[in-house]
């Protein structure tokens, strides 16, 4: 079968806005509008200033085209550790890491040389969701061993959880199920003792793709129920469009597949509202799975392209690893089987890139795969 991509784990890419109160929509408008002013004004005081207030409000409603333009627009007046940071975080959730990196490399530098211990503890934890995202799961956790002594010494309580959550996201994706739940569980109260609701449904989400990952699907769903309502209560998209894609995912392993399919096609719509384009690809590959358990081969075998397309263009190995095997399990169903050959080493050698968790399954179905070809 076409192996489903596992449920999808939430993050936030840094702590900054997790004390921003709502406004009003007009207040907003406002200060965009005083941004452009002070962009066009060169002055470039206010610009930081303001563009750092916008921003925070529109990360929460997960407006990054928006952020990054704005971000952007900052930064022709010179270099802002703010704008920086913000320019990074609109670009990793968007899927696109490796420029991510490079921004979020920049504002460290400027946070260090202000000497601005809270902010080089955030950049640091964005850094490693960088390299996670990257496939890069060690590299990730290093970054977030350096950024935790550093939020306990400031007394970040929010960005404490941010840095645990995101730890238990990389033992996640090295299929350390047990080590990445005793971090989401350090993470969740936290988050519920600062009041952070958009972090809690983040952490609730990922406590339940540690329980779909070690099977205990009706567990799972528990936690996604908990978290869809107050991701949308918080105006959190992206979020909402991950936790609808764990629910399709937790109804394909109980094999009702027009329910799935019903909460994968919801998915995938949101993420496109959000320019979400590494979701997207997680969610089309979940689609493709669909269409192979229904027999549809060559719409599977079209929706695994475009997957395969998206995740090249942001660089996201270790997905492309997954997809790559299971465009390889399609094609040899398909009685393709150099193409699957040539698919599946590719595969090989992504995950080993990357030290993907069914490296060894991969390897084993690859061995498999060349004996038949030398079989015909």
């Amino acid at each position: 079968m076409v192996f489903r991509i596992g449920a999808g784990r939430i993050v936030l890419a840094g702590v900054e806005d997790l004390l921003t109160r709502s406004r009003s929509a007009a207040t907003v408008a406002q200060w965009v509008e005083v941004h452009r002013l002070a962009v066009a004004g060169r002055e470039s005081a206010i610009a930081r200033r303001v563009g750092v207030r916008v921003a925070r409000v529109w990360l929460r409603t997960s407006r990054f085209a928006d952020v990054e333009a704005l971000a952007t627009a900052t930064l022709t007046l010179g270099p802002d550790a703010g704008a920086f940071y913000h320019l990074g975080w609109a670009q990793s959730a968007t899927g696109r890491p490796r420029p991510a990196l490079n921004s979020y490399e920049q504002a460290l530098r400027w946070y260090r040389a202000a000497d601005d211990h809270a902010n080089e503890a955030a950049t640091l934890t964005s850094i490693g969701l960088a390299y996670n995202r990257l496939g890069d799961r060690r590299q990730a956790l290093t970054y977030y061993e350096q950024a935790l002594p550093i939020l306990r010494e400031v007394g970040d309580r929010a960005g404490e959880a941010v840095t645990l959550n995101n730890t238990g996201l990389a033992y996640d994706g090295l299929g350390e199920w047990r080590q990445a739940l005793t971090y989401y569980e350090q993470a969740l109260p936290i988050r519920r003792e600062v009041g952070d609701r958009a972090g809690e449904a983040v952490t609730l989400n990922n406590i339940g793709g540690v329980y779909d990952g070690l099977g205990d699907r009706r567990q799972a769903l528990g936690y996604f129920e908990q978290a869809r309502p107050i991701a949308r209560e918080v105006g959190d998209r992206a979020g909402e469009a991950v936790t609808l894609n764990n629910i399709g995912h937790v109804y394909a392993g109980f094999g009702e597949w027009r329910q799935a399919l019903t909460y994968y096609e919801q998915a995938l719509s949101t993420r496109r509202e959000v320019g979400d384009r590494a979701g997207e690809a997680v969610t089309l590959n979940n689609i493709a799975s669909i269409r192979f358990q229904e027999g549809d081969l060559d719409g599977a075998r079209d929706a695994l392209r475009e997957v395969l397309e998206v995740l090249r263009t942001v660089g996201d190995r270790g997905l492309e690893a997954t997809v790559s095997f299971n465009m390889a399990v399609l094609l040899l169903r398909l009685e393709r089987v150099a193409d699957a050959i040539e698919y599946q080493r590719r595969a090989v050698a992504l995950a080993d890139e990357t030290s993907h968790p069914s490296l060894d399954g991969m390897r084993a179905f690859l061995v498999e795969l060349e004996q038949q070809g030398r079989d015909r």
